[in-house]
């Protein structure tokens, strides 16, 4: 079994502009930040994005690295409306597919099980039939004739994700409450790479949590990166809570494009770094941590 170690960097210098990239997670709930954190630092643009939308979403878009985004909405939990989201919508910067919540989880499972499509009554007699022409029905061969929509797969290039704790094979576990569909994901990706709170021996990924905690296997799995704290500023429970006044703080400079500046970063082609995003992750955290320190 190989090491699949890698870096951020790494990871997303085997990304490539143009291309579907599907982020794991949940609103504001365990997303791979770090990773995203390194894709805005990267050269990679014009891409397709599948998210159950939270800040992934709204950094991405704010950097101008958006072509297509595929979600159901874009959110920060606690904040209602991912504001840097919101904005980018406003300008019509990137085109938008709206899919009901279950469209978006059986589209990733007709990719993983490589089927074109999977009937669903979700999107029945709701508008987004309307807002999504392409959707198409189909009838029920057997006799009950029922007429359901057709969601195409959701196919992915590479997929994006952050759990608990993983080794350095691949395999990936989640002690929370919730697997936010990150197995379906990578299932659905050509690529999967996890970042993690912490790589163990694989000995230690049963020591103290069920067998169901195993979320993602090896075999879906291409790199894996140690990143602690990477899911910052969402949550990653047990091991810490989403921090409620740095995502305060986000959102209310992301309200402002003067005091956006000073804080994340500006869409092309200015591309301008702010005080949490203008070095790598190791400065992120430590203006991170003086940002606690200067609230206190």
């Amino acid at each position: 079994m190989s090491d699949k170690t890698m870096t951020a960097e790494e990871v997303v210098g085997r990304l490539a502009s143009g291309t579907t990239i599907g982020i794991g997670g949940w609103g504001s709930r365990r997303k791979p930040m770090a990773l995203v954190r390194a894709l805005l630092r990267s050269d990679v643009t014009d891409l397709t994005v599948v998210s159950y939308g939270g800040p992934d979403v709204g950094l991405l878009a704010a950097a101008g690295k958006i072509r297509k985004l595929v979600t159901a909405f874009a959110t920060l939990d606690s904040i209602a409306l991912e504001p840097n989201f919101g904005a980018a919508r406003q300008r019509a910067a990137f085109e938008m597919v709206e899919l009901d919540e279950a469209m978006v989880m059986w589209g990733l499972t007709a990719a993983a099980n490589r089927l074109p499509f999977m009937p669903i009554r979700a999107g029945l007699a709701s508008d987004v039939l309307s807002v999504n022409p392409y959707l198409r029905t189909v009838t029920s061969p057997y006799e009950d004739g029922e007429e359901l929509v057709a969601v195409p797969a959701l196919r992915l290039d590479a997929a994006l994700v952050h759990l608990n704790r993983a080794d350095a094979q691949g395999n990936a576990q989640y002690l929370g409450p919730d697997p936010y569909f990150d197995d379906l994901f990578c299932e659905a990706a050509d690529t999967a790479y996890v970042s993690c709170e912490r790589i163990v021996d694989t000995a230690d990924l049963l020591k103290d949590s069920a067998p169901q905690s195993l979320l993602i296997k090896r075999a879906f799995v291409n790199g894996v990166v140690e990143a602690p704290n990477g899911a910052h500023f969402t949550s990653c429970v047990p091991d810490y809570e989403r921090d409620e006044a740095f995502q305060r703080a986000y959102a209310r400079a992301a309200r402002d494009p003067q005091t956006w500046r000073a804080f994340g970063v500006g869409a092309p082609p200015s591309g301008s770094w702010g005080r949490f995003l203008s070095g790598d992750e190791d400065a992120y955290q430590a203006a991170v941590a003086a940002f606690h320190k200067e609230e206190k």
